[in-house]
């Protein structure tokens, strides 16, 4: 099939299910996104700066299964890195597309705008390799070719790609035959003998457990962990990147896992176990209590997305899916394991005491009755993911934190993006004041996509998270205070369409949220505390991060 090269990229991520494309204008990607606009199938969402597109796409991706965001050269692609490199670091399959100065330009190495004005067109390429899983600059000789080979890498290993895109190649004719599905199949005896390996393991385990992590996300094998537990009877817990991911109820659910820092009785189970099947885990320090999992020697069985160790034993070449296939097949008719279960976690939310004092505690009592089944809930880096991480979520729920990159400020373009990408679900989140002052401007793209969505804007005057590990009178975590619930307004948002209020007390909190449940589309809600008031575990966290980083127990006060 004869068409252009702009067509051919457009046709090539519909295929692997692209359907918005996030980012900004720039004079290296305008003839692109008119063709855009004359596609149907796929939408460009404009968002008001690279970062946050970058932000929104992983956003979208987490619920869609893929995502794409388009910058133009140089100035846009290094603003839109960060929110890469956090895709890379916690498995999101983003494609960027960077607009970059023609052809003729680049061989003539011209001194051109957005660049250094060396002539050098390969720095920004050699930032991008360091964060993506492959990368390519397009050319009329080799576009199909590259960019599948750039696509068939997205969909397998489920992290960033990168495609320079010259801005004067869009409209070139060449032949492009449809594209071939990305499949990957294991070889049979070697997926079989893997397969052995854990049913063995699996029949002769006293204490079996499941630790998920985001790979089971990444490669959407909710369905095939929860049938292997059911079918075996396996307890499971959920490291905090995979919070949400397999029902949070039930007699096989432990409850979060995160080293010392898990639920009463999960620490000790997971320790006990003499078989761990590890789905992707990477022990990282936000995620395992600081490093604090204890396991017992050889108990683990380390799934990854290809490949398999088992009693010092390691296999390459494998699928996980297709391996958590084989393993329930092979077990058959195996009775259950009977391991002897911690009391499971008491999922009803703890009745408030009426005189109990207006503070973080109350506050995130009182918002996880508001929260229903089936809502996405986003929280970020701070008191809101800490107290979300502890939440009792509804059945249905799904939990949008990005807790290994950690960056503030992501969680509200990542909203924007999961409710581009689930506008029938609810959406939920909870943000600080420093994380929101980082991206504040996409507050105006949710008021113009008319997103359903309400915001809560946990203010206590800086980055309490930092004042947990030093400084707690510090004027560096110190912010300037912002008349936030005025902002939807001043952002363009319809007085009559939108819902800003203020809560200092339960009273006030109480009507908001009343007033929240009732109202479609944008609610926003400025909730006020003093600067080191914060939800539990957050000053346990700080102390963990202070010793460290800093190998002190207490800080030094002058």
């Amino acid at each position: 099939m004869r068409g252009s090269i702009g067509s051919m990229l457009l046709d090539r991520l519909r295929h692997i299910g692209v359907s918005r494309i996030y980012g900004v204008p720039g004079d290296y990607n305008l003839e692109f996104l008119e063709l855009v606009e004359r596609t149907p199938g796929i939408t460009f969402i404009g968002t008001c700066n690279e970062l946050n597109a970058a932000y929104a796409a992983d956003g979208d991706a987490r619920m869609s299964g893929i995502g794409a965001v388009l910058v133009t050269y140089g100035v846009g692609d290094l603003s839109a890195l960060s929110a890469v490199a956090g895709a890379c670091a916690e498995g999101v399959p983003v494609v960027v597309i960077s607009g970059m100065p023609p052809l003729h330009a680049i061989g003539s190495h011209a001194l051109v705008h957005h660049t250094l004005a060396d002539g050098n067109y390969d720095n920004v390429m050699a930032c991008y390799r360091q964060f993506t899983v492959a990368s390519a600059r397009l050319r009329p000789e080799t576009a199909v070719m590259e960019t599948d080979r750039v696509l068939h890498a997205v969909q397998t290993l489920k992290r960033p790609v990168y495609i320079q895109f010259p801005s004067d190649i869009c409209y070139v004719d060449i032949d492009a035959p449809a594209p071939v599905a990305a499949v990957v199949k294991p070889d049979p005896a070697l997926l079989a003998q893997a397969a052995g390996w854990i049913v063995q393991r699996l029949a002769q385990a006293r204490q079996p457990v499941v630790l998920v992590d985001g790979m089971v996300r990444q490669y959407g094998l909710q369905d095939l962990v929860l049938r292997l537990c059911t079918q075996r009877g396996i307890p499971y817990a959920a490291l905090s990147t995979a919070r949400t991911l397999l029902p949070e109820t039930g007699a096989l659910w432990l409850g979060p896992y995160g080293g010392h820092a898990s639920a009463p009785g999960v620490a000790d189970y997971v320790k006990n176990a003499d078989c761990v099947i590890g789905l992707g885990v990477r022990f990282v320090d936000s995620t395992s209590g600081y490093f604090s999992q204890e396991l017992q020697p050889g108990a683990l069985i380390d799934v990854q997305p290809f490949s398999l160790t088992c009693d010092g034993k390691n296999m390459q070449g494998l699928v996980a899916a297709d391996l958590l296939d084989a393993v329930a097949r092979k077990m058959g008719d195996m009775p259950p394991a009977c391991p002897t279960l911690p009391a499971s976690p008491d999922h009803a939310a703890p009745a408030l005491p009426d005189a109990q004092p207006w503070g973080q505690a109350a506050f995130w009592q009182q918002v996880e009755a508001f929260l229903q089944p089936g809502d996405i809930v986003g929280a970020d880096n701070g008191s809101s993911m800490v107290a979300m991480l502890h939440a009792r979520l509804r059945a249905g729920c799904s939990l949008l934190v990005q807790p290994v990159w950690a960056a503030i400020g992501y969680s509200l373009p990542a909203s924007l993006g999961a409710c581009l990408a689930m506008p029938e679900r609810r959406h939920v989140l909870f943000i600080g004041d420093g994380s929101f002052q980082m991206t504040a401007q996409e507050l105006s793209t949710l008021l113009r996509h008319r997103c359903n969505i309400t915001i809560f804007l946990v203010n206590n005057g800086g980055y309490t998270i930092e004042r947990m590990i030093l400084g707690p009178q510090a004027a560096y975590n110190d912010i300037a205070n912002w008349n936030y619930a005025a902002l939807p307004a001043a952002m363009g948002g319809d007085a009559a369409a939108v819902l800003s209020l203020k809560a200092g007390d339960r009273a006030t909190l109480d009507t908001a949220l009343a007033q929240a449940r009732q109202h479609e589309g944008l609610a926003f809600i400025e909730v006020g505390f003093t600067p080191m008031d914060a939800p539990a575990g957050l000053e346990v966290m700080g102390q963990a991060v202070r010793r460290y980083d800093y190998g002190i127990e207490t800080p030094e006060l002058p």
